[in-house]
């Protein structure tokens, strides 16, 4: 499985149209310069070098607090191309396509397909496999690029390759890279798409499992400056359903021969746990060199001033903490990931808020942004309709980033625990993190028993940002979860028009 993607989407002002960029990157959680400080995934880190994105994010609208509608790949990346949350895609695994499980539901280099554009995409946009119908075709106007692989494999978590072995067989992110240049020069005079606007989607791997790279970028974390996270043990009080057993890392030739068992409360061994992260670190500055040379390109080119490009990674990423590794949970760390947006002539000077946003929110704000209209909300059953929005734009926070928005952001998690069928709704509010897992029904109903509960949690993030204390059976917050439950079963619908309360 490969995770987190970057989409970078490039829309033209050719013959009258917005080009759109779009990136996505693999598993990338907020590990970027740009989110110093309290959105920061951790406290213990060396400094990042992140520069491109950095620049980027100095000229868009900054998502501080940005959350994925569940923290695994397929599902993730379903329910941001769809604009439609999990438990209407029905997609919660790596094995299902939308299409025939969900309905037959507009993405949107499709929707762009559909208005003149001409669509492009290489890397990791959708799943690829069957899950995404094979990067679902009919979403593209030009065939769909793949890299070769020759490095990445499952014998090694990670390794830094020598520059010099790189020329002749290239990491696959390079070789999308190239291949963004290439494409983005076929809409310049002379090209093949001359004049014609474009929705270019840009997906790189890294810095998803195995964290392969130049070794070069080792030279950015200097061993002497990671550390361990301060947190190596579970929440407190932390209901055994939450936990992820990290199987995607020990699957790893190196991390198997250590016989991690991934049980609650135990860890890799310290050096381990170390080199995992500054591996980390330098896949994600690679991934970020490689965004610069494409946005290098395209302003090269003379498409900066009528190209809307957008940014995010597919879901976050434990390192450690909690000893916890991967994604696959409902923990902060797994459910907060960057997300940015530039659209030229409104985001120039930088925009930054903290309000709560999420992922289906992007498809609504590149049809706005683009001056294609706006989409109209999904209704209750909307399996039938092809294109709505189960987001909101996050245009009027361009122009406001402190206007009236909803109250909070909705994610999802499934787990099998001793042959029942559970699924983790999480609700994260501005100062709480609430979940329950109930028992769930899959088709066809894909509905929740609120009655038949496995476990809940509760974190306060005013006194622990961390997650170290799961406060639910706590009897001085008995008020707040009470209400933060029936906040979490009114679901996304009721959040979008905020009811006073202390929550």
């Amino acid at each position: 499985m490969i995770g987190t993607v970057v989409l970078f989407c490039v829309l033209h002002l050719a013959v009258g149209k917005k080009n759109v960029l779009f990136f996505a990157v693999d598993d990338l959680r907020p590990q970027l310069t740009c989110y110093e400080g309290a959105d920061f995934p951790s406290p213990v880190h060396p400094p990042m070098h992140t520069p491109n994105l950095d620049a980027l994010a100095g000229r868009s609208l900054l998502l501080k607090r940005a959350y994925v509608q569940q923290a695994v790949c397929s599902p993730s990346r379903t329910s941001l191309l769809t604009g439609r949350r999990p438990d209407t895609t029905h997609i919660y695994d790596l094995v299902h396509y939308f299409r025939k499980l969900g309905g037959n539901f507009t993405t949107i280099p499709e929707y762009f397909k559909m208005n003149g554009y001409i669509s492009a995409g290489m890397g990791k946009i959708f799943h690829p496999g069957a899950a995404s119908g094979h990067d679902d075709p009919i979403s593209w106007s030009v065939p769909y690029f793949h890299a070769t692989t020759y490095w990445e494999n499952r014998d090694n978590s990670w390794k830094a390759i020598p520059d010099g072995m790189l020329k002749e067989k290239p990491l696959v992110d390079f070789q999308i890279k190239e291949q963004a240049l290439k494409t983005l020069n076929e809409f310049t005079s002379g090209g093949q798409y001359e004049g014609k606007p474009f929705f270019i989607a840009v997906g790189f791997h890294r810095p998803h499992l195995p964290f392969v790279f130049p070794e070069s970028y080792l030279q950015y974390y200097p061993e002497e400056q990671i550390r361990l996270p301060t947190n190596e043990y579970a929440p407190v009080d932390m209901p055994s359903v939450a936990w992820s057993e990290y199987g995607e890392l020990r699957t790893y030739l190196d991390q198997a021969k250590l016989n991690a068992s991934g049980n609650i409360n135990t860890s890799l061994p310290d050096d381990d746990v170390r080199a995992l992260r500054r591996a980390y670190y330098s896949a994600v500055s690679w991934t970020d060199s490689l965004i610069g040379e494409v946005m290098g390109e395209m302003e090269s080119l003379g498409f900066a001033n009528d190209t809307i490009v957008s940014f995010w990674g597919d879901h976050g990423w434990q390192l450690g903490e909690h000893g916890e590794w991967c994604k696959h949970t409902n923990f902060e760390l797994a459910t907060h990931a960057p997300m940015m947006v530039h659209v030229p002539g409104m985001t120039d000077d930088g925009i930054v808020t903290e309000k709560l946003t999420e992922f289906v929110d992007l498809f609504p704000t590149l049809v706005e942004a683009a001056g294609l209209g706006s989409m109209d909300l999904c209704p209750e059953v909307s399996n039938n309709v092809t294109l709505c929005r189960e987001g909101e734009s996050l245009v009027p926070l361009m122009k406001n980033p402190n206007a009236p928005w909803k109250d909070a952001s909705f994610s999802q998690y499934p787990r099998l625990q001793n042959g029942t069928k559970i699924m983790g709704y999480t609700v994260r509010t501005d100062q709480y993190r609430y979940t329950e897992w109930p028992k769930f029904n899959y088709a066809p109903e894909y509905k929740p028993v609120w009655t038949d509960l496995f476990g809940v949690e509760l974190y306060d993030h005013k006194i622990d940002p961390e997650e170290n204390r799961n406060r639910a059976k706590d009897p001085a917050y008995a008020v707040v979860a009470q209400g933060l439950s029936k906040k979490l079963r009114a679901g996304w619908r009721a959040a979008r028009s905020p009811q006073p309360g202390p929550y």
